[in-house]
């Protein structure tokens, strides 16, 4: 497993990461453990949580929110300095009006309740969840900074931030003299290309790293899926995510998967190999998180990892998928 430098920090993590989203939600703590030590021994150092991982997800009750970095903290023990921890702030985690957001209250109180389900003193990467349009930006920035400067975060990012979020979220930090966002996580896949517009070329440009999710499609890209079919029982499409489902009812995908599904038979691989292969592969990338809900997922889906495609390959299927992302301007 390789290591890229997080941004312009000299932090290091490695190009495939593990995403917690299932711990809690639909694997129980004895899964977890499994699908944990496989990516370990694989070489994964980075594990991406957040606070509102869990079965409120799925039920809507926000009290039922927190059960990834729960089992995460009750199974790392002494590799907890093995690894390099990421958990996120913003969702709703309680009933109440100031349960959400990126004001200094939730924060202050989010960081902690983190800490503790994590079993842990810091987090390496504290990242916000999304754009809090409710909330001054100074607000959220000067209170990050102060737990960076308290020892309880080493690092700050963001998620599912717009190109123009981050510049706005660095001059800032730049002129109040704050510790600014280093990362920023957005979701990138072969069939989820839209930041290749903007916010890839502004991370190069700005020295700010990229772990995107959804490496795979939401799961689309595994091929486990057929048009107009019923999920798979266990897959995450039959538990009812919501923006899978949405994939699965637009048939342009499954015909985008039937082509790739071909270049990767021809190497031999499997489509999510070649999918996960891809997008480690892609300029300005720093990590793809991996989500998984048992060890096979993770070991056949890294084995991969460190070819490459051949440029009549990455030609082929920027052909493949502009069709579907006509606004993409697609780079290799």
């Amino acid at each position: 497993m390789g290591l890229r430098k997080l941004g312009r920090t000299g932090l290091k993590v490695s190009e495939v990461s593990l995403g917690t989203m299932a711990f809690g939600r639909w694997i129980d703590q004895k899964q977890s453990a499994e699908v944990l030590d496989v990516a370990l021994d694989a070489g994964i150092t980075l594990i991406d949580t957040a606070d509102v991982y869990g079965k409120g997800s799925d039920t809507g009750n926000p009290l039922e929110s927190g059960q990834s970095e729960t089992i995460l903290g009750n199974l790392l023990g002494s590799r907890r300095q093995q690894i390099i921890l990421a958990t996120k702030v913003h969702g709703r985690v309680g009933a109440g009006a100031n349960d959400a957001g990126q004001s200094r209250y939730h924060i202050f109180r989010a960081v902690e309740n983190s800490l503790r389900r994590l079993q842990t003193d810091y987090i390496d990467l504290y990242q916000v969840h999304r754009f809090d349009e409710h909330t001054p930006l100074e607000e959220t920035l000067r209170a990050l900074d102060d737990l960076v400067r308290q020892g309880k975060v080493r690092y700050i990012g963001c998620s599912n931030y717009a190109a123009w979020q981050i510049a706005k979220a660095h001059g800032i930090s730049a002129q109040l003299n704050l510790h600014r966002y280093e990362s920023v996580q957005p979701e990138y896949s072969i069939i989820a290309r839209g930041i290749e517009r903007e916010l890839l070329p502004f991370a190069a440009s700005e020295q700010v790293g990229v772990i995107v999710y959804s490496p795979l499609g939401r799961g689309l890209l595994t091929g486990k899926y057929a048009f107009e079919q019923a999920p798979p029982p266990g897959t995450r499409g039959a538990a009812g995510e919501k923006r899978l489902q949405a994939l699965l009812e637009e048939e342009r995908n499954f015909q985008i998967v039937v082509r790739l599904r071909s270049i990767a038979a021809r190497k031999g691989w499997s489509l999510a190999q070649l999918a996960l292969t891809w997008v480690v592969s892609r300029p300005h990338v720093t990590s793809a998180i991996l989500g998984a809900s048992n060890p096979r997922q993770v070991l056949e889906s890294v084995q991969y990892v460190g070819d490459k495609l051949s440029e009549k390959e990455l030609a082929e299927i920027d052909e493949i998928t502009s069709g579907a992302h006509p606004d993409v301007a697609l780079q290799r």
